[in-house]
């Protein structure tokens, strides 16, 4: 086993004790990189939530790793990764107020067609024993946040 994926379902685990929004249908997927959330079916939707490590040169153009928090949207149609991010656009000053300045909104770090309001931790400490804890304490800010917004009528994409 890798330290990446023990870090990873750490995260996991304590986003499911962490998290109190829909927890009946929360969905979680843990693997070497990253963990996903979502609602729904066994299957991730295409609009979800993600801790994971990404190459700081999509961030940056540097060298080294970086860790991205926050919300996907990830549809294979432009218009409805762009819908979703106007719709969180329109109520940023709420989001805003909970996530702060490091929430950045936009094109998804890597990846020209998707979108994502998420944080980026530049050259992380892997070996930090609270890394976890804090990864999915910010995953759980993002859920408790944007879901409100994207489905208040509680049902997800």
């Amino acid at each position: 086993m890798t330290f990446e994926t023990t870090l990873f379902e750490q995260v996991a685990d304590a986003v499911r004790s962490l998290a109190t929004v829909d927890t009946e249908r929360m969905q979680l997927r843990w693997h070497r990189r990253g963990v996903k959330v979502w609602f729904g079916g066994a299957k991730p939707n295409r609009a979800h939530y993600e801790a994971q490590l990404i190459p700081r040169r999509h961030v940056d153009g540097c060298d080294g790793m970086a860790i991205e928090v926050g919300f996907h949207a990830e549809y294979k149609e432009l218009e409805h990764n762009e819908r979703l991010l106007q719709q969180l656009l329109m109520h940023e000053a709420a989001w805003r107020s909970e996530l702060g300045d490091e929430a950045q909104a936009g094109v998804f770090l890597g990846a020209e067609n998707w979108r994502r309001v998420s944080d980026v931790w530049l050259d992380p400490d892997l070996d930090d024993p609270e890394l976890a804890f804090e990864m999915a304490a910010r995953l759980v800010d993002y859920l408790r946040v944007i879901e409100p917004i994207l489905w208040p009528d509680g049902l997800h994409a």
